[in-house]
């Protein structure tokens, strides 16, 4: 449907923008009923809610008039949470009202504060900043709040995570009471539906997210890796994808640095995105990437709140979000406004049921599938090459004589192949990954109740932690070059084993310690996966090695829980009962049919007289002048304590 009937000025500029049809939630602001109140505004990102409360406040800042008066006290006042969501909104704002004629000016850390402060001398219409600098103005009275006729409050749910409500507070307190305060948010948390119940009065609640269907638009990816592949594997999807534009979420400044560097060494046109970088570094960052320069941005979560990037198809989890709102803030970088893209979890094996359980918070079905391989990276620019719409531009003259030049030269196929190596130089080369494990179906909530219907215990008795601990089918036999004299122990042999061979815990057997070698049993299907990996690239010229082994002679009844223990003495190295180093092994205990043995006789003394059956010294009853009580029951003094005893008693 066309936009609703809107102020014409404010018309002319949806017009000039191309925008054609409302999007839900902006419908929803201009519906009659909505009209100069108080909104409380939940949707998702990527929606259109900054030119949303661009529409709503048109009535209340313009009115009648077809334009804005000269430049005053600011008219309203628009908080976000982060520096590049507040700069983003600035902009978006500038060319909605630019026919109007507004002037819209940003606050926000880390820039000039004396040019804000000269900006807010010489008048503007609309003021867009941060809680933390706007607090900092209305301190120093440099921002007038007496003229605000509205107040908007971008992404509240963010603001209160991040501490600013004592700072949200004092500004809406600053502000007129008869104002219109606006809140938009992804979700309506109890904080702020406290927040709105104190600031807003009457307030018209709009709902617009479809929690049946969260991100529609987006198709999401579980690429399951080993831990220590998670960099190549971020590559190779980068590569595999070969986005516009893309964005790699990191958890922590040190790994978006880290990240960056390798992706930029590798030949990616890459940008960082960190709190640690200053504002203009961080406007070049995202300036870089709206210009096509960059085509990979590294950012962490705070630094890529709420920012907006035109043609973002590809977001990449490179570290698990940290709960499901934030999978679904990092995820909703992409998708917007009617637009498709594509969210990849890159999943290491040990994190599975953390992703699967976030999944499931999030609502999202995701595919789960191993990580891009070399060729297939290979067949899919192939499959570029050939799309290419170079083929397609119209070529001029001198571009035909050149062509005739060089096929005068060389055949069309050394002609064909040199394009082939001139196109394939500019690509960052794919890395060589191996799968992260076996793929399962579904859900995990759907594939332990599908695996208890499929399996022949009774339902009363199964156990989905106990059906997936250790192999359960066929096993093969492999060794390692190290054992007792290496002082081997399966607590530091297991997570070794896993990272060599890329594969999990569960995955390994019993672990049989011998003299100078350890024997340990991988599961079947993943055997040749662990064969290639663990001999083809961690097993050779290190100081561990590892290859094949066939099963050890001893029996399974001496294996202890988990099947990790060392061999008992009679299996060691050398014939049976006999030690390596030629001594014998200690014969049988005695058995005594279950009675106790009997007691070891006393040693006889010299003059063979048995030790008396108390070892204590008899004591000294000073006051009586003679031995203790029941000296009798007690050891004879012997001579030197006699000696000593006739001097204290003389």
């Amino acid at each position: 449907m066309p936009f609703p009937t809107t102020h014409p000025s404010v018309a002319r500029a949806l017009a000039e923008r191309g925008y054609e049809e409302p999007t839900a939630v902006q419908a929803a602001v201009l519906a009659p009923e909505a009209q100069d109140r108080d909104l409380l505004v939940s949707a998702q990102t990527g929606s259109g809610k900054t030119v949303a409360f661009g529409l709503a406040l048109v009535s209340t800042l313009l009115g009648e008039a077809e334009r804005f008066g000269a430049p005053a006290e600011p008219l309203a006042l628009v908080i976000a949470p982060t520096r590049e969501l507040a700069l983003q909104v600035q902009r978006e704002l500038a060319w909605l009202y630019a026919p109007a004629g507004a002037r819209i000016i940003s606050c926000v850390g880390g820039m000039d504060v004396r040019r804000e402060a000269r900006a807010l001398a010489d008048g503007c219409h609309v003021v867009v900043g941060t809680p933390g600098r706007l607090r900092d103005h209305l301190e120093r009275g440099r921002l007038d709040p007496s003229q605000f006729r509205a107040v908007v409050l971008d992404e509240a749910d963010e603001m209160l995570d991040l501490g600013f409500r004592e700072d949200l507070e004092f500004i809406l307190d600053a502000a007129p009471v008869e104002r219109r305060t606006l809140l938009f948010s992804a979700t309506i948390a109890k904080d702020i539906a406290i927040l709105a119940k104190r600031f807003q009065r009457d307030a018209f609640r709009i709902d617009t997210v479809d929690r049946s269907q969260p991100h529609a638009d987006i198709d999401y990816k579980a690429v399951r890796v080993a831990p220590s592949e998670t960099e190549h594997a971020v590559v190779n999807v980068l590569r595999y994808f070969d986005a516009h534009a893309a964005i790699v979420f990191c958890h922590t400044r040190e790994a978006v640095r880290k990240l960056h560097g390798s992706l930029a060494e590798r030949g990616f046109a890459a940008v960082a995105l960190s709190g640690e970088m200053g504002q203009n570094e961080r406007n070049h960052a995202l300036q870089a990437l709206r210009d096509g320069r960059a085509r990979v941005c590294v950012a962490t979560d705070v630094a890529a709140r709420g920012i907006d990037l035109p043609g973002l198809d590809l977001v990449i989890h490179a570290e698990l979000p940290r709960g499901r709102d934030a999978l679904l803030h990092r995820s909703g970088r992409t998708g917007r406004a009617g637009r498709k893209g594509v969210c990849v979890l890159i999943v290491p094996f040990n994190r599975r049921r953390r992703a699967e359980m976030l999944l499931d918070q999030a609502g999202v079905e995701a595919q789960w599938l191993g990580p891009p391989s070399a060729e297939q990276v290979r067949q899919r620019d192939q499959e570029r090459l050939l799309q290419d719409p170079v083929f397609a531009d119209e070529s001029s003259e001198e571009d035909v004589a050149t062509a005739r030049l060089l096929l005068a030269q060389h055949s069309a196929e050394d002609i064909a192949a040199a394009f082939v190596r001139s196109m394939r130089s500019r690509l960052p080369e794919p890395e060589e990954v191996y799968d992260g494990g076996p793929q399962r179906e579904g859900p995990a909530r759907e594939r332990r109740g599908r695996e208890a219907r499929e399996s022949d215990e009774p339902r009363s008795s199964y156990d989905p932690l106990k059906a997936e601990r250790g192999p359960s089918g066929p096993t093969v036999w492999f060794r390692l070059s190290i054992g007792r004299r290496n002082n081997a122990d399966p607590r530091w042999l297991l997570p070794i084993i896993c990272r060599r061979g890329h594969i999990t815990k569960k995955e390994i057997g019993a672990i049989r310690i011998f003299d100078r070698e350890t024997r340990f049993e991988v599961a079947e299907e993943a055997a040749d996966r662990f064969a290639e990996v663990a001999l083809g690239k961690g097993g050779k010229g290190e100081d561990i090695r590892i290859d094949r082994s066939e099963a050890p002679e001893f029996g399974d009844r001496e294996r202890s829980e988990g099947g990790r223990n060392r061999p008992p003495r009679r299996f060691r190295d050398g014939p049976e009962g006999e030690r390596p180093d030629g001594r014998r092994e200690r014969g049988p205990r005695p058995d005594f049919a279950g009675e106790k043995p009997p007691f070891k006789p006393r040693r006889p003394r010299e003059d063979g007289a048995e030790k008396p059956p108390f070892a204590k010294a008899a004591r000294f009853d000073k006051a009586a002048g003679k031995p203790g009580k029941d000296a009798d029951k007690r050891r004879p003094m012997g001579p030197k304590r006699a000696h000593k005893a006739d001097k204290r008693k003389g």
